[in-house]
Protein backbone atom coordinates (compact mmCIF):
# COMPACT_ATOMS: atom_id res chain seq x y z
CA UNK A 1 0.00 0.00 0.00
CA UNK A 2 1.84 3.66 -1.15
CA UNK A 3 -0.65 5.27 1.09
CA UNK A 4 0.30 8.52 2.84
CA UNK A 5 1.71 6.50 5.63
CA UNK A 6 4.24 4.62 3.67
CA UNK A 7 5.66 7.41 2.51
CA UNK A 8 5.78 9.72 5.32
CA UNK A 9 7.55 7.14 7.27
CA UNK A 10 10.09 6.75 4.85
CA UNK A 11 10.73 10.29 5.07
CA UNK A 12 10.38 11.14 8.70
CA UNK A 13 13.32 13.37 9.47
CA UNK A 14 13.88 14.64 5.76
CA UNK A 15 13.72 18.14 5.04
CA UNK A 16 11.50 19.45 2.89
CA UNK A 17 10.85 20.53 -0.13
CA UNK A 18 12.60 17.42 -1.67
CA UNK A 19 11.80 14.95 -4.84
CA UNK A 20 12.07 11.04 -4.31
CA UNK A 21 11.34 8.49 -6.75
CA UNK A 22 10.15 4.71 -5.98
CA UNK A 23 12.23 2.20 -7.48
CA UNK A 24 9.54 -0.42 -7.47
CA UNK A 25 6.87 1.50 -9.46
CA UNK A 26 9.50 2.54 -11.94
CA UNK A 27 10.19 -1.48 -12.10
CA UNK A 28 6.93 -1.78 -12.43
CA UNK A 29 6.22 0.54 -15.51
CA UNK A 30 9.54 -0.15 -16.89
CA UNK A 31 8.04 -4.17 -17.46
CA UNK A 32 4.99 -2.82 -18.65
CA UNK A 33 7.17 -0.05 -21.46
CA UNK A 34 8.53 -3.13 -22.11
CA UNK A 35 5.93 -5.34 -22.68
CA UNK A 36 3.72 -3.01 -24.58
CA UNK A 37 6.74 -2.65 -27.29
CA UNK A 38 5.85 -5.80 -28.88
CA UNK A 39 9.43 -7.02 -28.77
CA UNK A 40 11.11 -3.44 -30.01
CA UNK A 41 13.71 -2.25 -28.96
CA UNK A 42 13.12 1.25 -26.56
CA UNK A 43 14.99 4.18 -26.73
CA UNK A 44 14.79 5.85 -23.58
CA UNK A 45 13.39 9.74 -23.98
CA UNK A 46 15.86 11.21 -21.46
CA UNK A 47 14.11 14.59 -21.14
CA UNK A 48 11.56 12.89 -19.27
CA UNK A 49 14.05 11.66 -16.51
CA UNK A 50 17.52 13.66 -16.65
CA UNK A 51 19.34 12.07 -13.53
CA UNK A 52 22.19 10.18 -15.10
CA UNK A 53 21.92 7.37 -12.45
CA UNK A 54 18.45 6.93 -13.35
CA UNK A 55 19.29 6.30 -17.03
CA UNK A 56 21.72 3.59 -16.36
CA UNK A 57 18.95 1.87 -13.73
CA UNK A 58 16.53 1.87 -16.69
CA UNK A 59 19.34 0.51 -19.29
CA UNK A 60 20.31 -2.41 -16.52
CA UNK A 61 16.26 -3.09 -16.30
CA UNK A 62 16.41 -5.25 -19.07
CA UNK A 63 18.17 -5.87 -22.63
CA UNK A 64 15.03 -4.58 -24.53
CA UNK A 65 16.18 -0.90 -23.17
CA UNK A 66 19.04 0.15 -25.35
CA UNK A 67 20.06 4.02 -26.19
CA UNK A 68 18.91 7.67 -25.41
CA UNK A 69 17.47 9.88 -27.21
CA UNK A 70 18.62 13.63 -25.76
CA UNK A 71 17.00 16.96 -26.17
CA UNK A 72 20.30 19.14 -26.46
CA UNK A 73 23.78 19.10 -26.95
CA UNK A 74 24.83 19.99 -23.56
CA UNK A 75 23.15 17.05 -22.24
CA UNK A 76 24.19 14.52 -24.75
CA UNK A 77 28.25 15.30 -24.31
CA UNK A 78 27.05 15.23 -20.10
CA UNK A 79 25.51 11.97 -20.79
CA UNK A 80 28.77 10.57 -23.12
CA UNK A 81 30.81 11.95 -20.37
CA UNK A 82 29.75 9.69 -17.84
CA UNK A 83 29.77 6.72 -19.83
CA UNK A 84 26.46 6.41 -21.86
CA UNK A 85 26.71 5.79 -25.63
CA UNK A 86 24.09 5.20 -28.33
CA UNK A 87 23.12 8.59 -27.98
CA UNK A 88 20.38 10.20 -30.38
CA UNK A 89 19.98 13.77 -30.79
CA UNK A 90 16.29 14.32 -31.17
CA UNK A 91 16.46 17.83 -32.39
CA UNK A 92 19.39 19.28 -34.75
CA UNK A 93 22.00 21.61 -33.21
CA UNK A 94 22.97 24.59 -34.83
CA UNK A 95 25.46 26.18 -32.69
CA UNK A 96 29.01 26.04 -33.66
CA UNK A 97 30.33 25.83 -30.34
CA UNK A 98 28.46 22.52 -29.23
CA UNK A 99 29.19 21.22 -33.11
CA UNK A 100 32.73 21.60 -32.36
CA UNK A 101 32.59 19.45 -29.40
CA UNK A 102 29.67 16.99 -30.73
CA UNK A 103 32.13 16.06 -33.85
CA UNK A 104 35.37 15.66 -31.16
CA UNK A 105 32.82 13.50 -29.28
CA UNK A 106 32.35 11.14 -32.06
CA UNK A 107 36.18 11.23 -33.62
CA UNK A 108 36.95 10.08 -30.01
CA UNK A 109 34.68 7.18 -30.38
CA UNK A 110 31.28 8.27 -28.88
CA UNK A 111 28.05 6.98 -30.99
CA UNK A 112 25.98 10.10 -31.09
CA UNK A 113 23.75 10.64 -33.95
CA UNK A 114 22.28 14.29 -35.23
CA UNK A 115 19.17 14.99 -36.44
CA UNK A 116 18.75 16.63 -39.77
CA UNK A 117 15.26 17.75 -41.59
CA UNK A 118 16.98 20.28 -44.14
CA UNK A 119 19.46 20.56 -46.88
CA UNK A 120 20.56 23.42 -44.49
CA UNK A 121 21.03 21.24 -41.13
CA UNK A 122 23.53 18.54 -43.63
CA UNK A 123 25.19 21.22 -45.02
CA UNK A 124 25.52 23.11 -41.95
CA UNK A 125 26.58 20.30 -39.84
CA UNK A 126 28.81 19.05 -42.74
CA UNK A 127 31.20 21.76 -42.32
CA UNK A 128 31.75 20.74 -38.66
CA UNK A 129 32.37 17.28 -39.42
CA UNK A 130 35.13 18.12 -42.42
CA UNK A 131 36.72 20.44 -40.05
CA UNK A 132 37.21 17.30 -37.46
CA UNK A 133 38.28 15.06 -40.10
CA UNK A 134 35.13 12.71 -39.12
CA UNK A 135 32.30 11.17 -40.77
CA UNK A 136 29.25 12.21 -38.20
CA UNK A 137 25.96 9.97 -37.99
CA UNK A 138 23.12 11.76 -39.16
CA UNK A 139 19.30 10.74 -38.52
CA UNK A 140 16.06 12.05 -40.93
CA UNK A 141 13.65 13.55 -38.91
CA UNK A 142 10.28 12.59 -40.95
CA UNK A 143 6.86 14.60 -40.04
CA UNK A 144 4.08 12.42 -38.72
CA UNK A 145 1.51 15.54 -38.64
CA UNK A 146 -1.64 14.49 -39.57
CA UNK A 147 -4.42 17.21 -41.59
CA UNK A 148 -7.44 16.51 -41.51
CA UNK A 149 -9.96 18.63 -43.06
CA UNK A 150 -7.80 21.44 -42.97
CA UNK A 151 -7.05 20.71 -39.18
CA UNK A 152 -3.50 20.67 -38.24
CA UNK A 153 -3.11 17.05 -36.03
CA UNK A 154 -0.18 17.43 -34.49
CA UNK A 155 3.63 19.02 -33.70
CA UNK A 156 5.37 21.99 -35.66
CA UNK A 157 8.77 20.07 -35.99
CA UNK A 158 10.07 19.22 -39.14
CA UNK A 159 9.46 20.70 -42.48
CA UNK A 160 9.65 17.07 -44.36
CA UNK A 161 6.19 16.08 -44.96
CA UNK A 162 6.67 14.44 -48.69
CA UNK A 163 8.42 11.71 -50.08
CA UNK A 164 9.87 13.91 -52.39
CA UNK A 165 11.44 16.31 -49.49
CA UNK A 166 12.44 13.62 -47.87
CA UNK A 167 14.55 11.83 -50.74
CA UNK A 168 16.14 15.18 -51.91
CA UNK A 169 17.69 15.49 -48.26
CA UNK A 170 18.61 11.74 -48.09
CA UNK A 171 20.16 12.29 -51.65
CA UNK A 172 22.51 15.22 -50.17
CA UNK A 173 23.31 13.02 -47.26
CA UNK A 174 24.28 10.34 -49.50
CA UNK A 175 26.38 12.76 -51.51
CA UNK A 176 28.75 13.56 -48.83
CA UNK A 177 31.70 12.12 -47.72
CA UNK A 178 31.84 13.56 -43.99
CA UNK A 179 27.99 12.43 -43.42
CA UNK A 180 26.33 8.90 -42.92
CA UNK A 181 22.55 8.07 -42.81
CA UNK A 182 21.91 5.84 -39.83
CA UNK A 183 18.41 6.25 -38.90
CA UNK A 184 14.92 7.95 -39.57
CA UNK A 185 12.69 9.14 -36.86
CA UNK A 186 8.95 9.15 -37.54
CA UNK A 187 7.56 10.23 -34.02
CA UNK A 188 3.90 10.97 -34.15
CA UNK A 189 3.38 12.83 -31.29
CA UNK A 190 -0.49 13.47 -31.85
CA UNK A 191 -0.95 9.69 -30.91
CA UNK A 192 1.59 9.26 -28.22
CA UNK A 193 1.52 13.06 -26.70
CA UNK A 194 -2.54 13.43 -26.99
CA UNK A 195 -4.84 12.65 -24.13
CA UNK A 196 -8.16 10.81 -24.94
CA UNK A 197 -9.49 10.20 -21.12
CA UNK A 198 -9.49 13.84 -20.10
CA UNK A 199 -11.60 14.37 -16.74
CA UNK A 200 -14.74 16.29 -17.62
CA UNK A 201 -14.35 16.14 -21.45
CA UNK A 202 -16.46 13.51 -22.60
CA UNK A 203 -16.70 15.59 -26.41
CA UNK A 204 -13.56 16.34 -26.57
CA UNK A 205 -12.29 12.55 -25.76
CA UNK A 206 -14.75 11.32 -28.60
CA UNK A 207 -13.50 13.66 -31.24
CA UNK A 208 -9.40 12.73 -30.25
CA UNK A 209 -10.26 9.17 -30.30
CA UNK A 210 -11.87 9.70 -33.73
CA UNK A 211 -8.64 11.86 -34.91
CA UNK A 212 -5.75 9.42 -33.67
CA UNK A 213 -7.93 6.36 -35.33
CA UNK A 214 -7.37 8.56 -38.95
CA UNK A 215 -3.60 9.29 -38.33
CA UNK A 216 -2.78 5.33 -37.32
CA UNK A 217 -3.92 4.30 -40.79
CA UNK A 218 -2.09 7.55 -42.15
CA UNK A 219 1.24 7.66 -40.03
CA UNK A 220 1.81 3.47 -40.57
CA UNK A 221 1.37 3.77 -44.12
CA UNK A 222 3.56 6.61 -44.63
CA UNK A 223 6.27 5.09 -42.57
CA UNK A 224 6.57 1.83 -44.50
CA UNK A 225 6.71 4.14 -48.05
CA UNK A 226 9.70 5.92 -46.59
CA UNK A 227 11.42 2.78 -45.63
CA UNK A 228 10.75 1.19 -49.22
CA UNK A 229 12.04 4.39 -50.62
CA UNK A 230 15.22 4.20 -49.05
CA UNK A 231 15.95 0.68 -49.32
CA UNK A 232 15.29 1.20 -53.08
CA UNK A 233 18.24 4.03 -52.71
CA UNK A 234 20.61 1.14 -51.69
CA UNK A 235 20.81 2.32 -48.06
CA UNK A 236 21.01 0.40 -44.41
CA UNK A 237 19.99 2.28 -41.87
CA UNK A 238 20.83 0.81 -38.46
CA UNK A 239 17.21 2.00 -36.85
CA UNK A 240 14.30 3.57 -37.92
CA UNK A 241 12.93 5.57 -34.65
CA UNK A 242 8.90 5.90 -33.77
CA UNK A 243 6.22 5.86 -31.51
CA UNK A 244 6.33 7.48 -27.44
CA UNK A 245 4.82 6.83 -24.00
CA UNK A 246 1.27 6.99 -25.61
CA UNK A 247 1.37 4.80 -28.60
CA UNK A 248 4.17 2.22 -27.97
CA UNK A 249 1.55 -0.86 -28.21
CA UNK A 250 0.38 0.18 -31.62
CA UNK A 251 3.93 1.67 -33.01
CA UNK A 252 5.54 -1.30 -31.93
CA UNK A 253 3.50 -3.34 -34.29
CA UNK A 254 4.86 -1.99 -37.71
CA UNK A 255 7.24 -3.53 -39.26
CA UNK A 256 9.25 -0.53 -40.70
CA UNK A 257 10.14 0.39 -36.72
CA UNK A 258 13.50 -1.35 -35.43
CA UNK A 259 13.11 0.72 -31.78
CA UNK A 260 10.28 3.43 -29.81
CA UNK A 261 10.86 5.84 -27.82
CA UNK A 262 9.25 5.99 -24.31
CA UNK A 263 10.17 8.57 -21.39
CA UNK A 264 7.26 9.74 -19.48
CA UNK A 265 5.99 6.41 -18.73
CA UNK A 266 8.86 5.54 -16.19
CA UNK A 267 7.99 8.36 -13.56
CA UNK A 268 3.98 8.74 -14.82
CA UNK A 269 3.06 12.05 -14.42
CA UNK A 270 -0.12 13.41 -13.81
CA UNK A 271 -0.50 14.03 -17.98
CA UNK A 272 -0.36 9.94 -18.55
CA UNK A 273 -3.24 9.48 -16.03
CA UNK A 274 -5.37 10.60 -18.91
CA UNK A 275 -5.02 7.85 -21.80
CA UNK A 276 -7.61 5.30 -22.72
CA UNK A 277 -5.45 2.38 -23.57
CA UNK A 278 -3.29 2.11 -20.31
CA UNK A 279 -2.26 2.72 -16.76
CA UNK A 280 1.19 3.26 -15.66
CA UNK A 281 2.16 4.12 -11.68
CA UNK A 282 3.51 6.94 -10.02
CA UNK A 283 6.60 6.64 -9.26
CA UNK A 284 7.81 9.94 -8.76
CA UNK A 285 6.59 12.77 -7.08
CA UNK A 286 8.26 15.48 -4.42
CA UNK A 287 7.21 16.93 -1.25
CA UNK A 288 6.20 20.19 0.94
CA UNK A 289 5.41 21.07 4.61
CA UNK A 290 2.49 22.44 5.76
CA UNK A 291 3.50 25.58 7.80
CA UNK A 292 -0.52 26.96 8.03
CA UNK A 293 -4.00 26.03 8.57
CA UNK A 294 -5.77 29.25 7.80
CA UNK A 295 -9.15 27.40 8.47
CA UNK A 296 -10.22 24.22 9.13
CA UNK A 297 -9.74 21.83 6.18
CA UNK A 298 -7.07 24.00 4.23
CA UNK A 299 -3.27 23.09 4.72
CA UNK A 300 -1.19 26.02 3.34
CA UNK A 301 2.02 24.65 2.25
CA UNK A 302 5.76 26.14 1.83
CA UNK A 303 6.51 26.67 -2.05
CA UNK A 304 5.25 23.53 -4.32
CA UNK A 305 4.52 25.60 -7.06
CA UNK A 306 6.35 23.52 -9.81
CA UNK A 307 3.89 24.54 -12.76
CA UNK A 308 4.71 22.15 -16.09
CA UNK A 309 5.56 23.63 -19.47
CA UNK A 310 3.43 23.87 -22.44
CA UNK A 311 -0.23 25.29 -23.12
CA UNK A 312 -1.34 27.06 -19.79
CA UNK A 313 -3.86 25.56 -18.51
CA UNK A 314 -4.63 23.56 -15.14
CA UNK A 315 -3.18 20.57 -16.56
CA UNK A 316 0.22 21.79 -16.08
CA UNK A 317 -0.57 22.07 -12.53
CA UNK A 318 1.18 19.56 -10.13
CA UNK A 319 -1.10 18.09 -8.08
CA UNK A 320 -1.80 17.07 -4.74
CA UNK A 321 -1.53 12.81 -4.59
CA UNK A 322 -1.22 11.65 -0.88
CA UNK A 323 -2.98 12.38 1.81
CA UNK A 324 -5.26 10.81 -0.95
CA UNK A 325 -8.42 13.71 -1.45
CA UNK A 326 -6.37 16.25 -0.96
CA UNK A 327 -6.98 19.18 -3.59
CA UNK A 328 -5.72 22.36 -4.70
CA UNK A 329 -7.79 25.54 -4.87
CA UNK A 330 -8.79 27.06 -8.02
CA UNK A 331 -8.83 30.60 -6.89
CA UNK A 332 -4.65 30.17 -5.89
CA UNK A 333 -3.70 26.80 -7.46
CA UNK A 334 0.47 26.53 -7.21
CA UNK A 335 2.44 28.77 -5.90
CA UNK A 336 5.79 30.22 -5.57
CA UNK A 337 5.74 30.81 -2.33
CA UNK A 338 3.10 29.02 -0.96
CA UNK A 339 0.21 26.45 -2.21
CA UNK A 340 -2.98 25.93 -0.34
CA UNK A 341 -4.41 22.15 -0.16
CA UNK A 342 -7.74 21.40 0.45
CA UNK A 343 -8.23 18.39 2.76
CA UNK A 344 -11.14 17.17 5.00
CA UNK A 345 -10.09 12.86 4.84
CA UNK A 346 -9.19 10.93 8.13
CA UNK A 347 -5.91 11.65 8.23
CA UNK A 348 -4.70 14.17 11.12
CA UNK A 349 -2.44 16.57 9.38
CA UNK A 350 -0.35 19.03 11.98
CA UNK A 351 2.53 22.10 11.06
CA UNK A 352 5.11 20.34 10.04
CA UNK A 353 3.59 17.18 7.64
CA UNK A 354 4.71 16.70 4.10
CA UNK A 355 1.84 17.24 0.96
CA UNK A 356 2.53 14.62 -1.56
CA UNK A 357 2.58 16.04 -5.10
CA UNK A 358 3.17 14.73 -8.72
CA UNK A 359 4.82 17.16 -11.24
CA UNK A 360 2.10 17.11 -14.40
CA UNK A 361 5.45 16.63 -16.88
CA UNK A 362 7.85 13.48 -16.04
CA UNK A 363 11.46 14.95 -16.04
CA UNK A 364 10.68 18.60 -15.52
CA UNK A 365 10.29 17.76 -11.75
CA UNK A 366 14.20 17.70 -11.90
CA UNK A 367 14.63 20.82 -13.29
CA UNK A 368 13.35 22.16 -9.77
CA UNK A 369 15.55 19.42 -7.19
CA UNK A 370 19.12 19.16 -7.15
CA UNK A 371 18.76 15.49 -6.56
CA UNK A 372 16.42 12.58 -5.88
CA UNK A 373 15.65 10.28 -2.87
CA UNK A 374 15.30 6.37 -3.97
CA UNK A 375 13.18 4.48 -2.30
CA UNK A 376 12.30 1.16 -2.19
CA UNK A 377 10.76 -2.07 -0.03
CA UNK A 378 10.01 1.06 2.44
CA UNK A 379 12.93 2.85 3.31
CA UNK A 380 15.34 5.14 1.16
CA UNK A 381 18.31 3.09 -0.83
CA UNK A 382 19.69 5.81 -2.64
CA UNK A 383 20.30 9.36 -3.31
CA UNK A 384 20.53 10.67 -6.72
CA UNK A 385 21.76 13.88 -8.34
CA UNK A 386 19.59 15.43 -12.00
CA UNK A 387 21.17 17.13 -14.64
CA UNK A 388 20.39 20.18 -12.32
CA UNK A 389 22.65 18.61 -9.44
CA UNK A 390 25.68 17.88 -11.78
CA UNK A 391 25.60 21.56 -12.40
CA UNK A 392 24.55 21.09 -16.27
CA UNK A 393 22.47 23.96 -16.85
Amino acid sequence: MRDYRYYQAIFTGIPKPFAFVDLDLLGVNAQQIRLRSQGKNVRIASGAVRSVALLKHILEIDDSFQGVMCYSAQEALHLADHGLDDLLLGYPVWEPLWLEKLAAAVKGGQTITFMVDSVEHVEHLEKFAKQAQVQLPVCLDADMSTDILGFHFGVWRSPIRSMEQALYVLRRIAASEHLRIEGVMGYEKQIAGTADRAPRRVLQNLAVRLLKQAARREVRGRRALLLEAIQQMGTELRFFNGGGTGSLHWTGKEPAITEVTAGSGFFCPVLMDHYLDFRFQPAAGYAVEIVRKPVAGIYTCAQGGYVASGPAGADRLPRPFLPEGAALLSAEGAGEVQTPVRYRGPETLKLGDPIFFRHAKAGELCEHFPRLYCVSDGRIVNEVTTYRGDGLF
